[in-house]
């Protein structure tokens, strides 16, 4: 008879942990998992997928008004209702998607909060199960600072469920959440100011990134309030007042935080069960992704790594392969790429700048910026920037960087490039494909002058 009930349980059915759940039950081990919500996770149900369909959404109203130079008349209005209701369709067929693989994988789902009593048991529903080991995978969720009135403001997550559009909002925060809905919404006619902290939008990014990106917000009609902070919120009627720099007000009908999210750990029973956590609450992980005690692990968001869907279904896979396949491995957390998916998009891989500069000193930089060739005739004053930062001594690419169309596609590509350890001669000896900014990449020859 069997020590416990399952070889793994995962407590958490998003990208991560479905990924780890299914490999398990696709290798033959008895696996469950547990989730509170619908199966899928953040990605599929509150962040990537629904966010990026309201991108699009959004981004026709620019193609419109484009296409009046290209010989068109569009007359339009937009119904934000059709909108979120065939989101939410799509999300319930996604979801249905990942409960069939969790079926096919012979994974058991046991709908209803987990809670750890010890090393090898898990409480769901008032029941106790048990394993040899156990995978947190419950990610992470919107934070809120403590200032009067934030009970009066919508996270990410309710902004994906508006019942109507307001006419006037307020979005808190520098981040990629914050500078995405801040496209989503201007671009659906709502006047939007967004108020930061920092001189710029993206902290971490690239800093010739951050300034383009900025400049191209402010030409899409986003108010940016730099260096700005909120000090308290008040409901006045129909409105929110919100009080900034101790003295100014704003007004507004609606307001949006997006300033950070933190590991969903509180109440897990973690600490009960022997896994220690960071300050923040997040999971202390080793390279393996196991915790302190040697048979719980964790992936995704939970752990405050790399917060990225990819990288979550990565680690996922890394536990299973490990555990159940004969085939230990461990996630490669270099080069990854990765896309904002602002008004007008990022994509990004390697090292900014910066950070080139502090971990090879001298570095050769080329860079980019030009009106792409769909507005030389749309009129639209929107520019592309393109920005490759090379190591001098081994002539290896280790960063590159565009602002513009199809960025997040384009730089899909050069990460493999990048992964594969290509250098500049590789990207100038490549063939450009004519007409398209992709072909910057292959065709920039000028190096930028050191700074002085």
């Amino acid at each position: 008879m069997a020590k416990y009930d399952y070889d793994m349980i995962t407590i958490g059915a998003g990208s991560g942990g479905v990924r780890a759940s299914r490999l398990a039950g696709g290798y033959g081990a008895r696996s469950a998992v547990i989730e509170e919500d619908r199966v899928g996770g953040t990605c599929v149900l509150r962040g990537c997928i629904p966010k990026k369909l309201l991108i699009y959404g959004a981004h026709y109203a620019d193609h419109f008004e484009d296409a009046k130079n290209y010989g068109w008349t569009v007359n339009a209005e937009h119904d934000w209702r059709t909108l979120v209701d065939n989101k939410n369709t799509e999300l319930d067929r996604l979801n249905g998607i990942y409960l069939n693989i969790l079926k096919n994988n012979n994974v058991d789902l046991h709908e209803g909060r987990g809670v750890l009593v010890d090393e090898h048991t898990v409480e769901v529903n008032g029941k106790r199960i048990t394993s040899e080991n156990i995978l947190i995978a419950v990610g992470g969720w919107p934070s809120m600072p403590d200032i009067p009135g934030i009970e009066h403001v919508i996270s990410s997550n309710e902004a994906l469920e508006l019942r109507q559009l307001p006419k006037r909002m307020v979005i808190v925060g520098a981040g990629y959440i914050a500078v995405e809905f801040a496209g989503i919404f201007a671009g659906l006619g709502v006047e939007v100011t967004e108020i930061l902290r920092a001189d710029l939008v993206l902290r971490g990014f690239d800093e010739d990134v951050r300034v383009c990106l900025q400049e191209e917000m402010t030409k899409h009609h986003i108010n940016l309030r730099n260096e700005t902070v909120v000090d308290n919120i008040e409901k006045v009627g129909d409105v929110y007042r919100l009080t900034v720099n101790k003295t100014e007000t704003i007004e507004t009908d609606l307001v949006m935080y997006a300033t950070g999210r933190k590991a969903n750990t509180a109440g897990l029973g973690l600490e009960e069960a022997g896994v220690k956590l960071k300050d923040n609450g997040s999971i202390i992980v080793d390279e393996w992704n196991r915790t302190s005690a040697p048979n719980i692990y964790a992936v995704g968001d939970v752990t405050d790594r790399v917060q990225l869907t990819p990288v979550a279904i990565q680690e996922g896979a890394a536990v299973s392969e490990t555990l159940f396949n004969n085939n230990p491995i461990t996630v490669d957390y270099g080069d990854v790429p990765t896309a904002v998916f602002s008004t007008p998009p990022i994509g990004t891989v390697g090292l900014t700048e910066e950070q080139a500069r502090e971990k090879y000193g001298d570095v050769d930089v080329y860079d980019s910026r030009f009106k792409p060739l769909v507005h030389t005739l749309s009129g639209r004053d929107e520019r592309t920037y393109m920005k490759m930062i090379v190591d001098p001594n081994s002539d290896r690419v280790v960063g590159a960087h565009m602002l513009g169309q199809d960025a997040p596609e384009i730089i899909q590509g050069i990460g493999i490039a990048m992964k594969a350890g290509a250098t500049k001669a590789h990207f100038d000896g490549t063939t450009g494909i004519h007409p398209s900014a992709a072909e910057e990449f292959v065709t920039m020859r000028t190096k930028r002058p050191d700074p002085e």
